[in-house]
This record gives C-alpha cells, structure tokens and sequence, in this order.
C-alpha cells in the first residue's frame, strides 16, 4: 500500500492515507481513530497514528483506503463528532470511495469516539469496530450496522464493563454484535483486534 502523509488546512484533521497501488474505481474506506497517546499538532508527530492498529497490516495490498487522522492534542475524538463527520465528506471528495462501505474503527480513546460518532451518525457506516472503548447503552438501539467489539477483561485504563454494558444492551435487541472479551488481557486489545482476519471482514461486507 502506498503510504501519504496529508497537511492541507482545509481538512478537518492531519492524516495519513494508505491507498491501493495503480487502483482504480471506487473502493472502500476505513477510518481508523488513534488513541489518547497519538494525539499531536499533525507535523512530525502525525506518524504516531501509525503505532497502533491496521496500519501495522499495510505492508500488503487491499482493495481499500485506510485512513487515519490525527487528534489534537488537548482534545479528544468524542468531543470531535461533527468534525469526523466533516472529515468525512472531505475524504469522500478527495478519494473514490464507495458511499455504501465505510468502515469506522478506534482503539481507547479512538473506541469512545467510535461508539459516539456511530451512534449520532449510523446511515454513514456500514460496520464498527470499537476496541477497548465505551459509549452510552442507553443509545445503543441506533446501532443497526454490524458491529464487532474487543475488549481486554484486565484493562486498568478502560473497564471492561464500557464494552460490556454496550454488547449487552445490543444483544438485548437482537442487533448484529460479536464480541470478543479477552481474557487475560490489559490495555493492548489492539494487538489481538486488527489482524489480517479483521481486514477479509470488513473487506467481505
């Protein structure tokens, strides 16, 4: 995958995009938010949002775009609903990209923004991927798209009771949730979450 590194004042976010080489047509988007550790002001510091998560998978090629943004440091992505939807349509007017097959995805602090901009923004994904992260159950019923979590049971930063109590309230509804609760595991979820297995799937979708 061809790696670019994107500093323009008019989007809504620093970011780095992985795209297809020589590829043509639409293809489709996955949207990767970093956790509270990658946060910076988008000039040398933006490679942080290549620490975590499917960019550590981008040595291979695949029908899509993988983009992922940069925070702000001081901010935090959950604060940053409207602005990722922004972004959004910004990337959508950058790249070919397939409307219908946009895939949000985010580790801890990334997670909560996931869960928050899914939920005020359903129609725009076609599934989620929120890893050690939280939202609000009491809202979880505007989660119609697939949705797969992960979650360490020995996290000592993000309780393993904020995916729990939102598998629970989408299970609750029938909705289409799988969860993964890793037993043993701390903080990292990531390094168990974002494999070559997750990429066929939101690929297969």
């Amino acid at each position: 995958m061809k790696r670019t590194e994107v500093r323009e004042s008019g989007f809504a976010f620093p970011f780095v995009a992985y795209t297809p080489e020589g590829s043509c047509g639409k293809l489709p988007l996955i949207l990767q938010l970093h956790g509270a550790g990658e946060r910076g002001k988008g000039q040398e510091d933006l490679a942080l949002v290549d620490v975590h998560g499917l960019p550590k998978l981008m040595d291979r090629e695949y029908p899509c775009i993988l983009v992922c943004p940069q925070c702000p440091t001081g901010s935090f992505w959950a604060a940053r609903v409207e602005s990722i939807v922004r972004f959004l349509e910004q990337l959508k007017q950058r790249y070919e990209i397939d409307p219908d097959r946009v895939f949000l995805t985010g580790l801890s602090m990334g997670g909560f923004g996931t869960w928050y901009t899914a939920m005020a923004h359903p129609q725009l994904f076609r599934a989620i991927v929120p890893v050690c992260g939280g939202g609000m159950a009491w809202n979880a019923g505007t989660l119609t798209m697939p949705v797969r979590v992960f979650h360490g049971d020995r996290d000592p930063e993000v309780a393993v009771f904020h995916s729990d109590d939102m598998v629970a309230a989408l299970r609750k509804l029938h909705y289409d949730v799988t969860y993964t609760r890793l037993e043993g595991v701390g903080h990292n979820a990531w390094d168990y979450a974002y494999t070559p297995e997750l990429m066929d799937w939101f690929l297969s979708l």
